[in-house]
């Protein structure tokens, strides 16, 4: 609620929204049960949810709003539940979800004193919380191994269905002229994990195209380069983008690109996906076991492999529309009431056990 939303937001969102509309509508599940968001002083939603009201809470904001002032606030015998990697240290009745150990496989990608912080917290949660949930199959491996055997470890499902509910706003492809040629479309990063410089190397090797390369996202792939000579005017950047231009672009791109090494769930290219857009995903981490039979794969660490899965891409239009067709009946039953519905069992058995 109070920063520019990343995948592991959007996944909270999206379950609080889903526990909302499945409490209007007198699910079953959810009878008897009651829910509150606590709130740090200084956040003020602009969501406001009709069925789970929100309470402002302790006096301090970030980490030691958290560790300190939360789980204080919090009534002895409710549930507390954290949705988005941390959670109090100290506290044992709580549901955690841990989407991925990031910080332990990829720590180039994250500071001196982030990573200090998660490696003494993340395995204190994971073996003290009465509940730990994960987004992967992925995921419940990787903390196993790191962490220990949970056999308890609940994985939940990720939705694509907001998507749906977003309006696409054309006027980025107008402001950036990209209805004069096909374009490949992608989402940059400077975190070493996500591997977007791969994508500019492609680009490098395929060198004169008759498609353009729009980026999105927060860095300009001129950083990427070795000079800014080395990216030709077909690659356009577009920068931060909110949800509704995202979806003109998903709409409009000949493929996505997603190049990551290391996601414990991967939620672009499911988007992409569920707006018709062919998807081609690096074969590594959680990507494959989230995206199925649905994307066209390509090695990482290679790429010259990525210039030619590009290159066969754009070339083959019969692909392209396999691709979207099957993509579309890939996501169509990932729907976020799904993982609303996962966790408030796992919710129960949970309460369940304190009343046993």
């Amino acid at each position: 609620f109070s920063r520019r939303p990343t995948g592991v937001d959007r996944f909270a969102y999206e379950v609080i929204s889903s526990i909302n509309d499945l409490i209007g509508s007198s699910d079953p599940a959810f009878q008897g049960l009651s829910f509150k968001i606590m709130l740090p002083p200084g956040v003020e939603p602009k969501q406001k949810f009709a069925h789970i009201p929100m309470e402002t809470v302790g006096r301090n904001t970030g980490q030691l709003w958290e560790q300190w002032d939360l789980p204080c606030a919090v009534p002895r015998e409710s549930l507390l539940l954290n949705l988005c990697n941390t959670a109090p240290a100290w506290r044992s009745k709580q549901l955690v979800v841990i989407h991925d150990v990031s910080t332990a496989r990829m720590p180039q990608s994250y500071s001196w004193v982030f990573r200090k912080w998660y490696a003494a917290l993340i395995p204190m949660i994971y073996r003290r919380s009465r509940s730990v949930c994960t987004v992967s199959n992925f995921s419940h491996k990787e903390l196993a191994a790191l962490y220990g055997d949970r056999r308890d470890v609940c994985v939940l499902p990720e939705g694509t269905d907001h998507m749906a509910r977003v309006t696409p706003d054309r006027g980025v492809l107008v402001q950036h002229q990209l209805l004069e040629r096909p374009y490949v479309l992608a989402v940059s990063s400077l975190s070493p994990h996500k591997n977007f410089a791969i994508v500019v190397r492609a680009m490098q090797i395929m060198g004169d195209s008759n498609f353009n390369l729009v980026v999105a996202g927060g860095q300009d792939p001129k950083v990427f380069a070795s000079t800014a000579d080395d990216l030709s005017a077909a690659v356009k950047y577009v920068g931060y983008v909110s949800d509704e231009q995202l979806k003109a672009l998903y709409e409009h791109a000949a493929c996505f690109v997603f190049p990551s090494i290391y996601e414990g769930y991967g939620l672009p290219p499911t988007e992409a996906m569920a707006c018709g857009c062919p998807v081609l995903a690096a074969n590594a981490a959680s990507i494959p076991e989230v995206c199925g039979d649905a994307a066209l794969y390509f090695n990482p660490y290679d790429p010259e492999a990525l210039a030619a899965q590009i290159s066969r891409l754009m070339a083959d239009e019969t692909l392209r529309e396999n691709l979207c067709a099957s993509g579309r009946t890939h996501t169509d039953s990932m729907l976020w009431c799904d993982a609303a519905l996962v966790l408030v069992k796992e919710v129960r058995r949970v309460l369940k056990q304190d009343i046993g």
